[in-house]
């Protein structure tokens, strides 16, 4: 009688713990998965940065936005909006 009973709440028990083993799984993967997409974004957002840095520097190399004039303003904030943007890339662990 009382192996019936131990088997019983053992056996219970041993089916409760496995659903909640499978679900707990199910659940790491979805965040795996969002995690892996984030990070995919994240490193196209840094390539696009580094991108828009070299064109910066590529586009005044020889100085001709440095001027006072309406255009020389809005060039230095672009480069001061790319700095902050400098800021943001991923870094890369090879």
């Amino acid at each position: 009688m009382i192996t019936t009973i131990t088997i019983s709440v053992l056996s219970v028990l041993v089916v409760i713990l496995g659903f909640t083993t499978i679900n707990l799984l199910r659940k790491n993967e979805k965040q795996e998965d969002i995690l892996s997409g984030y990070l995919d974004y994240l490193d196209k957002l840094s390539r696009v940065i580094e991108t828009s840095e070299k064109k910066l520097k590529e586009i005044d190399h020889s100085g001709t936005f440095k001027s006072d004039d309406e255009v020389g303003h809005f060039f230095k904030s672009v480069q001061q909006i790319q700095d902050i943007l400098n800021d943001f890339q991923v870094k890369r662990i090879k």
